[in-house]
């Protein structure tokens, strides 16, 4: 069972990290408090990290905290999920996914609010967190998975992106704020369904 987040004195270190287990939970309407817990204390980290970055503007905290407080309705509510990453009952990331209003995007799924605790970094969380959501996408019969970033002040995420096969295209959701491009993955049936790299993943 997943423990709320420790502080930063409590952290594990990187070399901790590299030598335990991942366990991907994906939150659901019986989730424990303890993880949904967890999972709205990362999810609110990504926010303050966003807002403190001089480069990244449209982004209201506010909203991001009533879709923290209706975890995980925010997104099941959406057609889409959420997924916490626990090394040892210790979170140490958060991902979520959406269906889009447009019509014409039916096929698609939107990759959102991945979030990696700097501790975590470089243990290949990020990665295992991405892949569940393509092999989700890929098992619901998506074809794209979409997203926005902005490279200056997320730079090892749209590194990563960019590795796992993303590439840039033309904004999807009819604006454009100053430094945020936007990525695609067109998603191939062939890809291992369910496949999660270096986790085990809990469902």
């Amino acid at each position: 069972m997943a423990e709320p987040a420790k502080s930063s004195a409590e952290a594990t270190s990187p070399q901790q990290l590299q030598r335990l287990n991942f366990v991907l939970e994906e939150l659901k309407t019986s989730s424990s408090a303890a993880s949904i817990a967890s999972a709205r204390e990362l999810l609110l980290e990504y926010g303050k990290f966003v807002i403190a970055q001089q480069t990244v503007a449209s982004f209201c905290y506010g909203a991001l905290e009533q879709e923290a407080a209706s975890l995980p309705y925010s997104y099941l509510k959406q057609k889409g999920g959420a997924i916490l990453v626990l090394a040892d009952d210790h979170p140490i990331g958060f991902v979520a996914w959406r269906a889009l209003p447009d019509p014409a995007l039916g096929h698609a799924w939107e990759l959102k609010r991945l979030w990696i605790r700097p501790e975590a970094r470089g243990t290949g969380t990020g990665r295992a967190l991405v892949q569940a959501v393509i092999d989700r996408a890929v098992a619901a019969g998506k074809s794209l998975l979409l997203l926005d970033t902005e490279p200056s002040a997320m730079a090892a995420a749209h590194r990563l992106y960019l590795q796992m096969g993303f590439v840039e295209r033309e904004p999807y959701n009819g604006r454009s704020p100053d430094g945020i491009i936007y990525l695609e993955k067109v998603l191939e049936s062939s890809e291992n369904p369910l496949r999660s790299p270096q986790a085990h993943v809990n469902y």
